[in-house]
């Protein structure tokens, strides 16, 4: 599978505790990217983040934090990201997050061995 050089880069704001009915939408989300052919996804948990709401979600120790921000991310072409768009919203449509897109340059998808011939 090859990337367009010049792609999208899809990014998904959520909270960890943020549900799909009764899987973690990151999840959900990840899995919908894979079943509509997207080149990969990525998913990033971190250790301290607000929203909206301007409530902090901390993972220190004396702030324990169940909801700690997450992002997923994902980089294609442009026509794939935005055929993936409505599903994703969807995914959203019961809880609250943030999704940006951004025109990236892909330099190297994969390894050189993954792409010559066996």
């Amino acid at each position: 599978m090859q990337i367009p050089k010049n792609a999208v880069l899809l990014r998904v704001f959520i909270g960890e505790n943020d549900k799909n009915h009764h899987q973690p939408l990151y999840e959900a989300i990840v899995l919908k990217a894979r079943e509509m052919g997207l080149s990969g996804a990525t998913v990033l948990r971190g250790p301290m983040g607000f929203g909206h709401s301007s409530r902090l979600h901390t993972a220190k120790i004396l702030r324990l934090s169940e909801d700690l921000p997450v992002v997923i991310e994902l980089v294609d072409g442009e026509e794939k990201i935005n055929a993936f768009l409505p599903a994703l919203d969807a995914l959203m449509k019961d809880g609250s997050g943030l999704i940006t897109l951004e025109n990236v340059q892909v330099l190297r998808y994969g390894s050189d061995a993954a792409a010559a011939p066996r």
